[in-house]
């Protein structure tokens, strides 16, 4: 595996975002010019990539509500590879640039890819993407140290130590420690821990008590439109995040993912390069395709070699058949005032205890709020009359009935203009709605603590956890216009 360019960017608060580190391997690029030949493109300057990057993963342009290359229905953010389109001269696509941000560094690498670009070959089949993540989860964890938060000193000067780090374990582009393209047959994953050579870039072995964290979170979006003109739309999207303490040499670990008997097959599903086996009909089932119901519906068992640092096991996406709030929306205007008139259902299959649990429903475009006669069946109502806001806290539990509602009319005679947004103009409005429902998901796929194995003497401590939280859930005013995306949504 080679890579062509590496990009390291800062983004702290307060500081404008620049690049901080960059560089370039010409005798990379000489083979990625001929391996894919007239298809070739070439990488443009690095601060068309830093807006490229920024634009994609929608740091730039803050100031503006809509930039159509970064919010259009149509657009589909495909993290932690991106794809970025170039104009100009020698246009076209940069496809896989990895990304992967922390704290206050975004580091992204762009491997060589020496498979032919059309048609796309699956990520999962490429191991210079997987190596290509390894590399910059090491780099990260070499410039951030293993509590993440460095002083601006101590990053300032692991940063001047990089040209010396990368002449060492990248040489000319290809790092040392993963298997090179040309080499003999051998597994396209690292060595078991008791063989792997330590990368000059990680940090030291874990001294204390033996511990294995293994977090299942999912994550659920939604657009519902209370139209039967429009489709509502709803996807799943799962991480399984894994971190090893154990003293001396890191053991073999197995983590099994589990379904309900009537839980829906996992799809995209995409493992970290330490994995060492995998059924190959985990990776078969796609969302792009028509599930048929013979898909592979576990247990899913991935056996890996655990890295040094904290790593996302594996990813995927799930298809369930409602999603855990349902809700109604409808804003009228009734004599300089606005009606307001909204339900929110949540449905019996979803644990009623939540962490938290708001839905904020913003007015755009107009004067400040006067007036606000708003009653709601639960929970407490805020009022922010300089943002033209309300935000409606239902607390840790919907009532028995499932059911919540809130009524009222509100009027807008304020002296000063409120927020304006160019897509919310007259109905065009929505709630969004922010939770989060700690041991439990939407899927049903868990890790059971008893299924976790870790061949070691140590006896490590096993700890499992899972949730359910809220990202890009919106309810629209069914009796205004909204914006509808063509296609199933992509996380």
């Amino acid at each position: 595996m080679s890579v062509r360019a590496l990009w390291i960017i800062s983004h702290e608060k307060g500081e404008n975002v620049s690049i901080r580190f960059t560089r370039r391997f010409a005798t990379v690029e000489h083979r990625a010019k001929i391996l894919a030949g007239s298809s070739y493109r070439s990488v443009p300057e690095d601060n068309t990539v830093l807006q490229l990057l920024l634009t994609e993963l929608g740091l730039s342009d803050s100031d503006k509500s809509y930039v159509a290359l970064r919010d259009d229905c149509l657009h589909r953010q495909r993290l932690p590879a991106l794809e970025l389109r170039v104009d100009g001269p020698g246009k076209g696509f940069l496809w896989p640039v990895l990304v992967i941000s922390h704290g206050p560094l975004t580091l992204a690498c762009l491997p060589l890819v020496d498979v032919p670009a059309e048609p796309r070959p699956p990520l999962a089949s490429l191991l210079s993407v997987s190596q290509g993540f390894t590399l910059l989860a090491g780099l990260q964890t070499f410039l951030l140290g293993s509590g993440g938060k460095p002083d601006s000193e101590g990053l300032a000067s692991r940063l001047a130590m990089l040209p010396s780090v990368l002449l060492q374990v990248c040489p000319l582009g290809t790092p040392l420690d993963v298997p090179l393209l040309g080499a003999p047959a051998t597994p396209t994953v690292p060595t078991p821990a008791g063989n792997q050579k330590q990368p000059a870039w990680k940090t030291g072995l874990h001294r204390g008590r033996a511990v294995v964290n293994v977090a299942l979170i999912e994550t659920v979006r939604s657009m519902q439109y209370g139209n039967r003109s429009r489709q509502d739309l709803w996807d799943v999207y799962g991480t399984v995040t894994c971190k090893c303490e154990v003293e001396g040499v890191l053991p073999n670990v197995t983590v099994t993912l589990t379904l309900p008997p009537n839980g829906s097959p996992l799809q995209d599903i995409l493992v970290h390069p330490c994995v060492t086996s995998l059924d190959s009909s985990i990776l078969t089932a796609s969302s792009v395709d028509n599930c048929d119901g013979s898909a592979f519906s576990g247990p899913y068992k991935f056996p890996f070699s655990p890295p040094l640092e904290p790593f996302r096991l594996c990813s995927y996406t799930s298809q369930v058949p409602v999603p855990p709030i349902l809700g109604s929306y409808q804003l009228r205007e009734e004599e300089n005032q606005l009606r307001v008139s909204v339900t929110l259902k949540l449905h019996e299959s979803v644990k009623n205890s939540f962490e938290y649990c708001e839905a904020h429903l913003p007015f755009f475009n107009r004067v400040q709020m006067g007036v606000v006669d708003v009653k709601v069946s639960a929970g407490q109502l805020d009022v922010s009359k300089e943002k033209n806001l309300l935000v409606w806290g239902l607390g840790q539990k919907f009532p028995k009935c499932r059911e919540v509602t809130m009524e009222g009319k509100i009027s807008f005679s304020g002296p000063t203009p409120g927020p304006t947004d160019p897509l919310c103009t007259e109905l065009t409005s929505y709630i969004k709605l922010y939770f989060k429902v700690p041991d439990m998901t939407l899927s049903g796929c868990c890790v059971d603590q008893h299924s976790v194995q870790v061949y070691s003497s140590a006896k490590p401590r096993i700890v499992t956890s899972r949730e359910l939280q809220s990202k890009e859930y919106f309810i629209w005013n069914s009796t205004g216009t909204a914006p509808v995306a063509s296609g199933q949504m992509m996380l």
